[in-house]
């Protein structure tokens, strides 16, 4: 029993260290500012430029749609944990001046879009989600995404002036990421004949996108998922369709897609594969960041036009 002992000393001493840095772990993640972002986009450039630094969740995870969300308790006692409540703003999230109230959180609330030039609907009347028409879908133009980040940015610094210098140097690293993509971009349309720039999709979540690029985006639905298309609108789109002998329709990943399946029957266009509007996937999926969604959507659509 003599000649054990040593092997139990050694045990206890191999166990008491795994304790103790389980514990400095856990004070390690306890320092981590605790941010809450509202949905997924939002949270990719939390991560990005709080680093180390930063604890990020969103309450709309991958593939979820933020336009019919409807937060639970458990959100209420999440953001009322939070040191920083990010938001998109624009009249995305309806649902979040309630969720903050209901939280009681002392933390402060940054909408990553300030600074954006927002775009409006042509008709007013067909786009009730957002005040007065005005489109969220902000971060589909890779310039508006670089105010985004610098928004966090600052929203991080107010939070936590300590990480200034590291939130400054992960925030340019980013955007001179962003700016190659805004280039590549470019390049790729560059390939597609401008006669073909044109596509069909659920709901109105590319004009920025369309403005910055140069590809025409037709919808049957307004800005938000919460309207269904009438049998107008889709008259509409099919009209449209042959009028002007669009090549492509394309499926969302947040959105239901019996509507483009049916157009696509009724009109024999071809869908061109799966663009991702509000929400990124899933780590193995192929729209895990927001620059992986940007680039597996303008490969899908040159794909599809050229």
């Amino acid at each position: 029993m003599r000649r054990d002992l040593p092997a139990l000393v050694v045990a206890s001493v191999v166990v008491l260290a795994a304790i103790s840095a389980a514990r400095a772990q856990a004070a390690r993640s306890g320092d981590k500012l605790n941010v809450v972002a509202s949905f997924s986009i939002l949270r990719d450039w939390v991560a990005n430029v709080g680093g180390d630094r930063v604890e990020v969740s969103a309450l709309v995870g991958p593939g979820g749609d933020a336009h019919v969300y409807a937060p639970t308790p458990r959100d209420a006692k999440i953001v009322g944990a939070a040191k920083l409540v990010v938001v998109n703003g624009l009249g995305f999230e309806g649902w979040m001046d309630r969720l903050v109230q209901a939280s009681a959180t002392q933390a402060p609330v940054i909408v990553a879009s300030a600074g954006v030039r927002p775009q409006k609907a042509e008709n007013l009347g067909r786009f009730e989600n957002a005040a007065a028409g005005i489109d969220p879908h902000a971060w589909q133009s890779v310039h508006n995404a670089e105010i985004y980040v610098s928004n966090i940015r600052d929203g991080l610094i107010q939070a936590d002036p300590r990480g200034r210098v590291s939130y400054e140097a992960n925030a340019a690293a980013y955007i001179q990421e962003l700016a190659r993509l805004d280039a590549d971009i470019r390049r790729a349309i560059a390939t597609i004949p401008p006669a073909r720039r044109k596509v069909i999709t659920t709901h109105n979540a590319f004009g920025y996108f369309a403005a910055d690029y140069g590809i025409a985006f037709i919808s049957a639905q307004g800005f938000s998922t919460e309207t269904e298309a009438s049998a107008r609108d889709i008259a509409r789109i099919i009209r449209v369709i042959r009028e002007q002998n669009i090549p492509a329709l394309f499926l969302e990943n947040a959105v239901d897609p019996r509507l483009v399946r049916r157009i696509a029957a009724e009109t024999g266009v071809r869908i061109g594969g799966t663009l991702f509007s509000d929400a990124l996937t899933a780590p193995a999926g192929p729209a895990a960041t927001y620059v992986d969604m940007m680039r597996h959507n303008i490969r899908e659509i040159v794909d599809a036009l050229k």
